[in-house]
């Protein structure tokens, strides 16, 4: 019997090993564009929802937000208005004209205050809606830089409510002495939370500084290159920016946002510092592979054996 005939047996089929665990977490977040509006749909639901309950809070206390926000307007010294003067306004500067004014008045200040006590409901709806697309190490900079938002802003706010009734004291301050002032009802709030807005909002320029250069956009050199031109920029934008438009207010405005933009240039350093020192590859997280060695290596010759 001639055994050069008889063949070998095949090795028994191997499956394919399963996909990793990140692979498959990645397919089941992955979703078609009806279930994305769906999801949309119920967050933005339940953030209106929060911001309507917030308003009925608003409107319960619209009284003493009204006192809070009139007050240090309303006892400016040397300042006279047309209205008679009343306890919570002894300069009479403050008045409304209009039967439907005081009704719209009261509900933009119960809406705004809506919208501010809501703030928890509705940043976490947008936070539930975005994270789900997103990596571990990049939730982590989600959250520090919503936990940094959120003091910076109230921050710019709580600056321009101290600025505002100074920045009123020094323009109306160049009334003639033969005239008096009126301030209306609906354009006061417009104004005062145009400056809230401006403020809180240039409070956040040093925090998108820091994600640009978390993105990759811009470098500590680069900054640090053009800082000149940044400061100027941060003046120009206060002199734009701010609704009373006297240098007053916009030296309040400019001087803090240098202040922020140093300290957003030393935390991107920082950084840099940091990645440099880590030699690239320290900073991968879990979910991030790192790159391979393509470079081919030598081949030694194999030894021969005798036949």
């Amino acid at each position: 019997m001639d055994t050069t005939q008889l063949t070998k047996p095949h090795p028994p089929a191997v499956a394919d090993p399963p996909a990793p665990a990140p692979t498959r977490r990645r397919a089941k977040r992955r979703m078609p564009l009806r279930e994305h509006l769906r999801e949309l749909r119920n967050r933005v639901a339940k953030a209106m929802l929060g911001v309507f309950l917030g308003t009925v809070v608003g409107w319960k206390i619209h009284g003493w937000l009204i006192a809070h926000l009139t007050g240090p307007s309303c006892h400016i010294p040397g300042t006279h208005g047309i209205a008679p003067p009343t306890p919570d306004c002894p300069n009479g500067l403050m008045v409304m004209q209009g039967v439907m004014t005081p009704l719209t008045f009261t509900f933009k200040v119960a809406l705004a205050a809506g919208v501010v006590i809501s703030s928890p409901i509705w940043s976490y709806q947008l936070w539930a809606f975005a994270a789900p697309g997103l990596h571990r190490h990049e939730k982590r900079y989600a959250i520090g830089f919503v936990a940094a938002a959120v003091p910076l802003f109230l921050g710019g706010a709580g600056l321009a409510y101290w600025v505002f009734p100074q920045a009123l004291k020094i323009l109306l301050g160049f009334t003639p002495e033969s005239f008096s002032n009126s301030l209306q009802g609906d354009q006061f709030l417009d104004f005062f939370i145009r400056m809230i807005l401006v403020f809180g909002v240039s409070f956040e320029m040093p925090l998108f500084l820091v994600l640009l250069n978390f993105t990759g956009v811009v470098s500590a050199q680069g900054l640090t290159a053009r800082w000149r031109t940044f400061v100027m920029g941060i003046f120009v934008f206060s002199a734009l920016a701010t609704p009373t438009g006297d240098p007053f207010s916009m030296v309040v405005l400019a001087v803090p946002m240098t202040v922020l933009f140093v300290l957003a240039l030393g935390v991107v350093r920082w950084r840099e510092r940091v990645l440099a020192r880590r030699g690239g590859t320290g900073a991968l997280s879990p979910d991030e592979a790192s790159p391979m060695d393509l470079t081919p290596s030598q081949i030694e010759p194999s030894e021969r054996t005798g036949d």
